[in-house]
């Protein structure tokens, strides 16, 4: 059948032909000699063997076992192809053992185990990174890899895994393609295999499939591509196929979808388009059944009427792959040049062996059609790579070229924009496993596949680093952002600021105390000598007053951003003055009992208290040991401005003396909780005393209020944080001061205002006397 005939096959034999005749008619390469060449079909895989041994054997197919091989002369002196990579290795095997120099044009095969081997086609190593370049180019992460089963799908697809590790492409399945046999037939069961493999690309949600196989192996699987009737996909041929004619006339396989492929540069032969269909008459020789000497047909009767039948598309493709084999006989041909040191005229008669050919196609360095050819230490020539796309237009290359990959910088470049895309409105196919998250979502990953994903909105807190997509990094110190946020913002730095209704209410509060107990500072120096102020406790009462003034003047350092100072200041000024005024309300509740009821029962006691000064002596130990816990609470727990958050609106920032603020209060009130428990004991004690004196109920309602108000800011500041605890805080502090003022001189204030007959000596002894009598 004419599909059995390998059109690219031939169209590179002709190639060759071409090229010998070229050389054989130019006077100024190889003067004087006429290049010979014999050709072999290998019948795909099937004839390597046979043909290596022909071309290295000598007269009547003898190959001599010799020690030393190097003045050996083989048939041939070079060796141009073969075009499958199982084919180069089979014959490169044997071909480096004699040194004979092997040139192939179509296999992408990077071994280093071959010295004979070069190349006039990039490696596959630019192949498949002309590949992953492109895909990434259009954003093609997901894509399936099918490869034939053999060395060419085998190698090539194994270096595509290894160069996609660290890129971000995935590969969704990867299959193997059956190889049919030389004469293309195919089993049921690789039948079979092809359906099974078709539908799976069907059932994928990739929709890019790079196919790394020989041509051969692919007429089965597109005519199953199009029986099941398989669209929209985007195709990415290996050099192998990417412009091969009999695949591209497959009837509707357009309908497959684009198909894109990596192959050569496009450089023009002149005269070749001509020379391919030429009719040579030759008069074919009669072969004798008993000789055995090979005979030359140089003419295929099928192969040229093939040939002629895809000559457009030849021809309108460009000269792509013939180029590597007209590449490769000329560089056969300078390095003969050299090696026999031709002149102008006329080239020497010498001997020519294979090793020594080898030595100068190392060394060959030339132009060809415009085109530097030479070999680096690989053994592979400077040219690029074409990504070209397959047209179906009359008239129109089917082969266009829409970007270039330049081997040397290993970079593809010069992408079309007018693809034409088989898609609805010429949109960019889209194959991708997971759609990109937006800014604020990180990737979770979803399976084994890092292309696979669910987007994730990046927790309060914290936000998405565009280096690393796959993790929400935390927010600096002092910023902070909401879920989903893809940056942090600075935090509102918040703190009792002085314009605030609640700080100006305490203000107010704190302001109308102070001065009152100015004013009764005032009234009760001016009373010193009634029995009223003596009662309450004579010089005491200064004592105090005076820390409550500065108490009441120690507000403000609760209001404003703190600083070291007004931290220093709210741990030790307030707690220090209401300790102090504590103490005094303590020792005089147990001096007022002392006085009616235990001075007759412990009469030396109660001398000692009145002489060696008790009251005082007790507040100055009270307070002494208050100045312990202070610098210990001050020690133990430093001043340390600290920023905390707000747990109600994470835009704030809240900036405290320190982190343990909760705990240095409880600390610091730890020893006037215990002294209002006494205070409370004692004036409760002294209850049913004279009226004058019986300050229990005054007493007992400041001690309680200010207990209960102190064990409920401890408990309110460890379930609540934020400025609200620190306008409850001042708010306390306040209020507990006003109970002191208020609740304990308040009253004598008012007595000695408004009823000074009650403030005389006589009437306090008349009742004092009334007291006694009710006792006895």
């Amino acid at each position: 059948k004419q599909e059995w005939v390998k059109v690219l096959g031939y169209n590179l034999m002709q190639a060759m032909r071409f090229a010998v005749e070229e050389i054989n008619n130019d006077s100024s390469l190889l003067p004087g000699l006429l290049l010979g060449y014999e050709m072999v079909d290998v019948c795909y895989i099937t004839n390597n063997i046979q043909p290596v041994l022909y071309f290295l054997a000598k007269e009547n197919f003898n190959l001599p076992i010799q020690h030393d091989y190097s003045s050996y002369e083989p048939r041939v002196v070079a060796v141009i192809g073969p075009d499958t990579a199982e084919s180069v290795i089979t014959v490169s095997n044997l071909l480096s053992l004699f040194l004979l120099p092997q040139v192939s044009h179509s296999s992408f095969l990077v071994d280093s185990r071959f010295p004979a081997l070069f190349r006039t086609i990039p490696s596959g190593e630019h192949q498949v990174e002309a590949m992953i370049q492109l895909m990434a180019h259009f954003g093609w992460n997901w894509v399936i890899v099918i490869a034939s089963s053999d060395d060419y799908g085998r190698e090539n697809s194994q270096l595509f895994n290894e160069k996609l590790e660290g890129r971000d492409i995935c590969i969704a399945f990867q299959e193997s393609l059956p190889v049919p046999l030389a004469n293309r037939t195919i089993l049921p069961p690789e039948k079979k295999r092809i359906e099974v493999i078709v539908d799976k690309i069907k059932k994928s949600t990739a929709n890019v499939v790079a196919v790394m196989s020989l041509d051969l192996v692919l007429l089965d699987f597109f005519e199953e591509v199009i029986c099941q009737n398989l669209t929209g996909t985007v195709w990415i041929a290996s050099e192998s196929w990417s412009i091969d004619p009999v695949i591209h006339n497959i009837s509707n396989i357009q309908l497959a979808g684009t198909f894109l492929g990596i192959t050569t540069q496009n450089i023009p032969i002149p005269g070749f388009s001509d020379f391919r269909v030429r009719q040579t008459y030759v008069k074919r020789p009669v072969v004798s059944k008993n000789r055995s000497e090979p005979t030359c047909n140089q003419e295929c009767d099928s192969c040229l009427d093939t040939t002629i039948s895809y000559s457009t598309i030849l021809t309108l493709s460009g000269e792509r792959v013939v180029y590597n084999v007209y590449s490769a006989v000329y560089a056969v041909a300078h390095a003969l040049h050299h090696l026999l040191g031709c002149n102008g005229t006329s080239c020497s008669k010498g001997v020519v062996y294979p090793w020594k050919l080898l030595q100068e196609i190392r060394k060959v360095n030339f132009t060809l059609l415009g085109h530097r050819i030479f070999f680096n230490e690989n053994g592979d020539p400077p040219l690029g790579l074409e990504v070209i796309q397959w047209q179906w237009e009359e008239g129109r290359n089917p082969f266009e070229s829409i970007a270039f990959y330049r081997s040397d910088r290993r970079k593809l470049w010069k992408v079309a924009t007018n693809i034409s895309w088989n898609t609805p409105n010429n949109m960019v196919p889209y194959s991708v496993c997971s759609r990109n998250c937006q800014l604020g979502q990180w990737k979770k990953p979803v399976g084994l596949h890092t292309c696979c994903f669910e987007c994730v909105n990046c927790s309060a807190g914290t936000y998405l680093n565009q280096s690393d997509d796959s993790e929400c990094q935390s927010c600096p110190e002092n910023e902070w952002s909401r879920e989903g946020d893809s940056r942090c913002f600075k935090r509102h730095l918040r703190f009792l600021e002085w314009q605030e209704p609640p700080t100006i209410i305490v203000v107010v509060a704190a302001s109308l105390g102070f001065l009152g107990t100015l004013a009764i500072l005032i009234i009760f120096w001016m009373h010193f000598q009634t029995p009223m102020v003596r009662s309450a406790g004579g010089r005491m009462c200064f004592l105090m007053l005076t820390p409550l003034l500065v108490a009441y003047a120690s507000v403000p350092v609760y209001i404003g951003r703190p600083t070291v100072l007004s931290c220093l200041c709210r741990q030790t000024l307030f707690t220090l003055c209401f300790t102090v005024c504590i103490a005094c309300i303590t020792v005089r509740s147990f001096q007022i009992v002392c006085i009616f009821k235990m001075a007759r029962r412990l009469p030396r006691a109660y001398g000692y208290w009145v002489k060696y000064n008790g009251p005082y002596v007790f507040v100055v130990l009270i307070t002494l040991l208050k100045v312990v816990i202070v610098t210990t609470n001050i020690m133990v727990i430093p001043t340390n401005l600290t920023t905390q958050f707000d747990p109600d609106d994470t835009q704030i920032l809240i900036l405290n003396c320190n982190a343990n603020y909760s705990k240095a209060l409880l600390l610091n009130t730890s020893l006037d909780l215990i002294l209002s428990v006494f205070g409370f004991s004692f004036s409760y004690m002294g209850k049913e005393l004279p009226t004058n004196y019986n300050e229990a109920k005054f007493i007992t309602l400041s001690m309680t209020f200010y207990f209960t108000s102190s064990v409920f800011l401890c408990t309110f500041m460890s379930v609540y944080q934020g400025v609200l605890v620190n306008i409850f805080d001042v708010s306390v502090t306040v209020i507990n001061l006003l109970g002191i003022s208020v609740g304990y001189f308040g009253p004598k204030c008012y007595m000695i205002l408004f009823y000074p007959e009650r403030n005389t000596l006589a009437y306090f002894n008349n009742v004092i006397q009334g007291y006694t009598m009710r006792k006895d």
